[in-house]
């Protein structure tokens, strides 16, 4: 009964659980009505978007604070012996990334609309429970709850790549699927031993996250822990070398699975670090947190040199995924706040650019069937407009001064020089240079140059519809950054204290329940 009347009232599980209701109807529509199963998924979607938007709204204006509270539905018991239960609540480190979910989810059927020729009815449902897996992942409080989140985004992914992916199909959405599923496993057992280590502690189970981070386990249990989480989130970002899952994923996807991917869903193995990775285990070693570093690092370099080299412009903005996330990681484990913002920033920027320039690539792909840099060349002749929005997105995946993307790397790397580490920060900047050469080569052999191909429709009043308000809030968070930015600070804050203050408290040899200061959730 608690569960209904959360379902009819303007909350956090409404939308999650939307899209799965809505899912419900084309279990039983007519699968040869495409047109309508079209025109429906984006009027939900809109929905989606438009009744996130107005609870975000409501939630920042409600006691007329000046930072994004953290808040929460009603919990509801599930398995109470165990600690378990239905917990989900948003702050202002999840709030960013719930509406870049729901806003690009209308945008990916707008791009798939006519991409993708078969099956719209399966489609549609494989997309609006893969929305619900990750806007629960995102929203969860409860360490198990967050976990069958997670597994349940892995199931309509696969049948996405899968099923109306490239020739390859097959290979790239096992390997995305046993990737995927290799991570999660160890953070199972991490999460279950969280949890009896808290029994032993406090006198009962708990997966709550708050009532967790009142827990200090010795620093070799937190290493092993750490460990468990962070191959589930390394595989996820990717972080070098565990990247070698998401070309193959990319290239093969749909137009709008590789959107999806991009955009959303590898921002959760960065979220899952900012969330649980660093907060939950703060002693350990230093040699850990340099190896993070280090490696993304190497993913920044290694990325941009291998998208230098590309003919494939899927495969380069693949691998570009690749280096702009190694830059998100390197915000996070620099652990100042400057660069957290511009860590969490930067989720936002690399899911719309780079978003937009998937969309594009899928868009020439349908004109001329062809993604090779050689058989394409002079698009600026004959398509003048998606020209001009395949430029723009390439700037602002490149980081140009007044586009979204100069603002979230300018963050990352004032917060890592901050934090101490000015010789990441100088090897960081020549990441920054190498996008720009990777990026500006492909526009010169695609888009400059003399067209002699067959004349070709400019954009399709979908696409627009697509591209346009991806292009607004590149340049919106490019001139006015600090309206995006200070909603999540107080959180930011917040979770960086509650690590200062567990990783500054006396080491332990068993567990132990520390008294700390955490906001409580709002109801």
């Amino acid at each position: 009964m608690k569960f209904l009347e959360l379902l009819t009232n303007p909350s956090l599980t409404l939308i999650v659980f939307f899209p799965t209701l809505a899912a419900i109807p084309l279990l039983v529509a007519n699968k040869r009505n495409e047109k309508r199963i079209k025109w429906y998924l984006l009027v939900v979607f809109t929905a989606e978007f438009l009744l996130s938007a107005y609870l975000v709204t409501l939630l920042y204006l409600k006691d007329g604070i000046k930072y994004f509270p953290l808040v929460a539905d009603p919990t509801i018991p599930w398995l109470p012996r165990y600690g378990i239960a239905y917990r989900l609540a948003i702050d202002g480190i999840s709030m960013p990334l719930i509406l870049l979910t729901t806003f690009i989810m209308p945008i990916v059927i707008l791009g798939s609309w006519s991409s993708i020729k078969k099956h719209w009815k399966l489609y549609g449902i494989s997309l609006l429970i893969l929305t619900t897996g990750i806007l629960g992942a995102f929203l969860a409080y409860d360490l198990i709850l967050f976990y069958i989140f997670w597994e349940v985004m892995l199931v309509p992914m696969y049948l996405i790549i899968g099923v109306w992916g490239g020739e390859r199909r097959i290979y790239a959405a096992v390997k995305f699927f046993l990737y995927t599923l290799a991570g999660s496993l160890p953070m199972l057992l991490a999460i279950l031993w969280l949890g009896w280590r808290f029994s032993k502690a406090a006198g009962y189970w708990s997966f709550h996250y708050l009532e967790l981070l009142t827990m200090l386990l010795p620093p070799q249990e937190q290493l092993w822990l750490f460990i468990g989480f962070a191959l589930a989130f390394a595989i996820k970002v990717p972080l070098f070398p565990l990247h070698t899952w998401l070309p193959d994923a990319h290239v093969e996807a749909p137009t709008g699975g590789s959107v999806i991917l991009a955009a959303v869903l590898l921002k959760l193995g960065t979220y899952g670090f900012m969330r649980f990775g660093v907060p939950l285990f703060p002693h350990v070693k230093e040699e850990v947190i340099d190896l993070i570093l280090v490696l993304s690092l190497i993913g920044i370099i290694y990325a941009a040199l291998v998208a230098w080299v590309q003919e494939d412009m899927k495969k380069l903005i693949a691998y570009s995924s690749v280096a702009h996330l190694g830059f998100v990681t390197l915000g996070i484990f620099s652990m100042t706040e400057i660069s957290w913002s511009g860590a969490l920033l930067q989720m936002v920027n690399h899911g719309l650019s780079t978003g937009a320039l998937f969309l594009l690539v899928g868009m020439i792909y349908e004109r001329f069937h062809t993604k090779k840099f050689k058989e394409l060349g002079g698009l600026a002749q004959p398509l003048p407009l998606l020209a001009f929005f395949l430029v723009f997105s390439a700037m602002a995946s490149a980081g140009l001064p007044g586009l979204n993307g100069f603002v979230g790397e300018l963050m990352i790397l004032t917060g890592t020089y901050i934090g101490g580490y000015k010789i990441y920060t100088v090897i960081g900047a020549i990441g920054v240079i190498l996008a720009a050469l990777y990026l500006l080569r492909m526009l010169k052999e695609t888009v400059w140059g003399e067209y002699t191909g067959a004349v070709k429709k400019d954009l399709h009043s979908y696409e627009k519809m697509a591209l346009f308000p991806l292009a607004v809030l590149m340049l919106l968070i490019g001139i006015i950054p600090s309206v995006f930015i200070k909603p999540s600070q107080e959180s930011i804050l917040q979770t960086l204290k509650i690590y200062s203050v567990r990783k500054n408290y006396p080491k332990v040899t068993k567990p132990l329940i520390i008294p700390i200061d955490i906001d409580k959730e709002k109801k």
